[in-house]
């Protein structure tokens, strides 16, 4: 009888170190002891080991022994045929691709590192599959053969005869300075020189302030939005957008969301990588699911609506495939269905002032409360980050000096940690609660596997999770958390909201926490304090209003309707224009809960 499931071994080459543990996992092995090849030492891979997938026997011993937990062992519950894709050895692979439909927006949904970018370098072109056998180049006359009988066959033949145009919108926009040194007109032109087209996207994305600037002069936000005018500006036939919310503000999300929707005809289509929910949903007409594990493999599922594959996504079972991607299911709680939490004022502010060059903020009096998460929404250059640093005591407002008793934790948005320092080193100070980070922090992040590495090693995603573990786990009366959900998948959102909303629940303090995504916003606060006004000239902090008054009254000014889901009760983003959408505006009600 044939093997009814697929063994998957994973080494990671930058945490093994050999030399160190003395070939800990190949000592430990059963097989090896009795005499089987199913771990090796080969010289070529630098004496790092490799594991036969044919001889392991998943006992599970090797992960566990490693010092440095470089290594996984993945069982699937189903026969696996070749993969599309394989790095190398023991790497990452992909089993299947998620495709564009023409005349459509379709988002692809999923963990960080289950292959989502991989399969956009692969159907951009920028990556021609080695369909498993990584010893040798991708052929992308092979790839045609092997997708023989299947609609996407015709892409790979059109990509080989040069008949598709691209346009791929990169996802780290934050390295467009160091290739591109000359003024950003230049590099609009560039992609596109009519100048109707460019004047109509210069004015949708507001970037006429910043074209005779070079890409090394304006901010990341700028930035992600001079990438996606150069990418909208193609004359093309795929656009692929790869997370293109990092570093925008609520406002700017959905005035994209609505460009991609002109944008997209029956000539052309547009594939959309996101983690920000509420986008995904209001802009796409069709979902896939890429699932499996990080790091280790990645399959995508078929095309589903759109409600219907987030929320499948969200149970954490694929129901055509049959095939459950999560043991757990995320679900949104109404507000009738939560808990009354008996909270007491922690600390009351009074109305403050502040300016800073042109711009001015005023402050409504407020208080904070213990056992409460403060959700605070607002556009980019309000002034979100200005209070918090007022309250933070990093800067001082004008009308008054305020006498701040309390302690505060302190996350920024734009993480600034010693490069060279240790993980570990940042919890081994007598500032850190210990307990609450072991007991609430440490496993659910998934910190423990980065305590020995740099800090200028993390990736992004790392790095924010090691950032907010780091501001949760001080002593202090108030957290104050300024965007945690940047970098992150939408799971890891979710636990870092339900982490943070447990620390305080237990603790009694206070968090206020300002972050872009709505549903984020929304899953994590008990409250919510709204800021207005001009963004860059002035802003008003409003009074801490309810999550419903708040929400209500901040998508009216962006022309947008909520509703809940039925099943899962995550906020929906009505379609413009759609009969929900016109019967919420005419009874005034934007935000909607069930």
């Amino acid at each position: 009888m044939g093997t009814e499931y697929t063994r998957i071994a994973i080494i990671d080459k930058d945490k093994c170190q050999p030399k160190n543990c003395n070939y800990l996992c190949y000592r430990s092995c059963p097989p090896v002891r009795m005499g089987q090849e199913a771990i090796v030492i080969d010289e070529k891979t630098y004496n790092t080991p490799i594991i036969n997938e044919n001889l392991c026997t998943g006992c599970g011993i090797c992960p566990h022994k490693c010092p440095t937990k470089a290594i996984k062992i993945i069982n699937i519950g189903v026969k696996m045929s070749e993969p599309l894709h394989q790095f190398g050895k023991n790497s990452f692979r992909l089993y299947s691709l998620p495709f564009p439909e023409k005349g459509h927006i379709t988002g692809i949904i999923g963990r960080n590192g289950a292959g989502k970018s991989t399969s956009i370098n692969i159907l951009s072109g920028s990556l021609v599959p080695n369909l498993g056998d990584y010893k040798e180049k991708g052929d992308i006359n092979k790839v045609i053969e092997y997708f023989r009988g299947k609609s996407i066959q015709n892409h790979f033949i059109d990509l080989k005869n040069k008949k598709v145009n691209i346009a791929y919108k990169i996802q780290k926009v934050e390295e467009i300075p160091k290739y591109f040194d000359k003024p950003i007109i230049e590099l609009l032109t560039s992609v596109n020189n009519n100048t109707d087209q460019l004047n109509e996207i210069v004015n949708e994305l507001d970037l006429a302030s910043l074209l005779n600037k070079k890409p090394q002069e304006i901010s990341g936000g700028e930035l992600q939005k001079v990438s996606i005018a150069a990418t909208l500006l193609k004359n093309a036939s795929i656009y692929f957008l790869d997370e293109y919310t990092t570093f925008l503000d609520i406002k700017q999300r959905f005035k994209i969301a609505k460009l991609l929707h002109k944008k997209v005809n029956p000539e052309n289509s547009i594939m959309l990588i996101e983690h920000d929910l509420a986008i995904l949903d209001y802009a796409s007409d069709f979902i896939q699911i890429m699932f499996g594990t990080k790091a280790a493999y990645g399959v995508s599922s078929n095309k589903k609506t759109t409600k219907k594959g987030i929320n499948e996504f969200l149970e954490g079972f694929l129901k055509e495939e049959n095939i459950r991607i999560r043991e757990h299911q995320i679900e949104f709680k109404s507000l009738k269905d939560s808990t009354t939490i008996k909270r007491e004022t922690l600390y009351s502010y009074p109305d403050l002032r502040k300016k800073l060059g042109e711009f001015k903020l005023e402050i409504k009096e407020g208080e904070l409360k213990t056992s409460e998460v403060i959700g605070i929404l607002g556009p980019n250059a309000i002034g979100k980050t200005t209070f918090i640093k007022i309250l933070a005591g990093e800067i001082e407002p004008d009308n008054l000096e305020l006498k701040n008793k309390l302690k505060i934790s302190y996350k920024p948005q734009y993480i600034n940690l010693d490069n060279n320092q240790l993980v570990f080193e940042l919890f081994i100070n007598k500032e850190t609660d210990n307990d609450l980070f072991n007991a609430e922090i440490k496993n659910q992040f998934e910190i423990e596997p980065l305590m020995e590495l740099k800090i200028g090693d993390l990736s992004g995603g790392e790095l924010q999770k090691v950032a907010i573990a780091y501001s949760l786990s001080r002593y202090c009366d108030i957290y104050l958390i300024d965007e945690p959900s940047a970098f992150l998948d939408i799971e890891q959102r979710l636990i870092i909201a339900n982490v943070i909303k447990s620390v305080i629940n237990k603790s009694g303090r206070s968090a206020l926490v300002v972050d872009h995504d709505l549903l984020f916003i929304d899953y994590i606060s008990d409250r919510i304090l709204l800021f207005e006004g001009i963004p860059g000239k002035e802003g008003i902090a409003n009074k801490i209003d309810t999550i419903e008054n708040s929400f209500n009254k901040f998508l009216k000014t962006q022309d947008i309707t909520f509703r809940k889901d039925p099943d899962t009760k995550r906020p929906r983003a009505n379609k413009p224009e759609s009969q929900k959408d016109q019967e919420q505006k005419k009874d005034n009600k934007y935000y909607y809960t069930l």
